[in-house]
């Protein structure tokens, strides 16, 4: 009857081509490993290697099947991970969500810290708008998700930070010169992201519009906004994490006399098995942040 280890013996020659290179890399010795491949193709009927003194060659046969060992394999070690992370909530894989507007800047941060923090944790990010996220979230293809709106009742939020806004300008603007912005005087210019982008709303709220001024531009990025800003075709508002990656930009930053800014959330399902796991992100974005000064 095949077993797993089969499969594992299997792919380990297929991926080798040596006897004796996959022996070692299963830690058994050759003759265990070529005694259970000649059982396993007596099992299945097929050659899987033709074998001569010098040469190791997959057949036809044994090409087509390790298509479907590799994905056997994959699924047993997924479900290993699942049992793990059941036994142990703080290891195993963890599917983390961030929005584009967050992500270049928060998670450089927190990264480190929490592989350091939890070395059995392994991380998985996926960056998309924020309704992405959460319909991710819903159908279980994420864990949790750093966002920076209120999700709906089904889901459940941990606020974990206030993030400011910043007025980006050029230069030569009308405001380059004020110490603090009122955000009701960006109305005239202001450059938001595309729509989907929840920062998009928060932007144009802030400066008291509904909709962007008639001729602006929309982004799908903060970077394009930026470069908009230091060519001299408008304003932005920018999170103040993002101040921290300007670089050598020939943009100024303002605060803002409102003090307009966005709560960053950490969103999960109300079902979410691993509280552990949430608390332990929550920690380490509370600790980054404590040190950051915004």
């Amino acid at each position: 009857m095949m077993t797993l280890q089969d499969l594992r013996y299997f792919a380990a020659v297929a991926e080798q081509l040596h006897f004796g290179r996959a022996a070692a890399m299963c830690h058994v010795s050759q003759p265990t490993l070529s005694g259970q491949l000649r059982r396993l193709e007596e099992d299945l009927g097929v050659t899987l290697f033709e074998r001569s003194n010098r040469h190791v060659a997959i057949t036809p046969a044994g090409e087509r099947i390790l298509e479907h060992a590799r994905k056997a394999l994959e699924e047993v070690s997924l479900l290993e991970a699942v049992a793990l992370a059941s036994r142990d909530q703080l290891a195993g894989p963890l599917r983390l969500g961030v929005i584009p507007t967050l992500a270049p800047y928060l998670i450089p941060l927190i990264l480190g810290p929490l592989r350091e923090a939890y070395p059995q944790m392994t991380i998985e990010l996926w960056e998309d708008l924020t309704h992405s996220l959460l319909g991710l979230l819903r159908t279980q293809r994420l864990d949790v998700a750093l966002i920076a709106t209120e999700p709906e009742e089904d889901l459940t939020a941990i606020p974990l930070f206030a993030e400011p806004f910043l007025a980006a300008l050029s230069p030569a603007h009308r405001l380059a010169g004020a110490e603090i912005v009122n955000e009701a005087d960006l109305a005239g210019d202001v450059l938001v992201l595309a729509d989907g982008h929840c920062m998009a709303v928060q932007t144009l709220s802030a400066c008291g519009r509904k909709n962007s001024p008639r001729g602006s531009f929309r982004a799908s990025s903060l970077e394009t906004l930026l470069n908009l800003v230091e060519a001299g075709y408008g304003s932005t508002l920018i999170p103040g994490l993002a101040a921290r990656a300007l670089g050598g930009r020939k943009v100024i930053l303002r605060p803002l006399a409102g003090g307009s800014s966005r709560t960053i959330r950490l969103a999960s399902r109300q079902t979410f098995p691993r509280p552990k796991a949430l608390r332990a992100i929550e920690g380490i974005v509370r600790s980054a942040m404590s040190s950051c000064r915004l």
